[in-house]
């Protein structure tokens, strides 16, 4: 659910899909888009509350560093070494019945 509603929040944005839940032997990619010419790898993290911090918090050191070496084996398997990239995250909070609230969209949230 939060998945579909960050992917519609970026569309709005003009962000266009290019592969959704993206896998290799390293992990998974929750969504990849282009922005312009920019291939980004979304992340997305969804919470009913804050109880244990906001979803963007969950993006901690170890899952930044993830993030990085997927986006490499993304480019590599897709021929997309010399795109310009980055690493955004969507925070979506959903009311107590898990619909969708709000999004954030945090651009440029990993860096390398």
């Amino acid at each position: 659910m939060g998945e579909a509603a960050a992917l519609s929040h970026l569309r709005a944005a003009g962000l266009r899909l290019i592969a959704r839940d993206w896998r290799c032997r390293l992990g998974q990619l929750d969504l990849v888009c282009e922005d312009g010419g920019v291939l980004v790898a979304v992340e997305v993290k969804t919470r009913r509350g804050e109880a244990f911090g906001t979803p963007q918090e969950a993006v901690d050191r170890r899952k930044q560093a993830k993030l990085r070496v997927l986006l490499e084996a993304f480019r590599g398997a897709t021929g997309r070494t010399g795109q310009r990239c980055r690493i955004d995250v969507v925070a979506v909070r959903c009311d107590r019945d898990l619909r969708p609230v709000s999004c954030e969209h945090i651009r440029d949230a990993v860096g390398g």
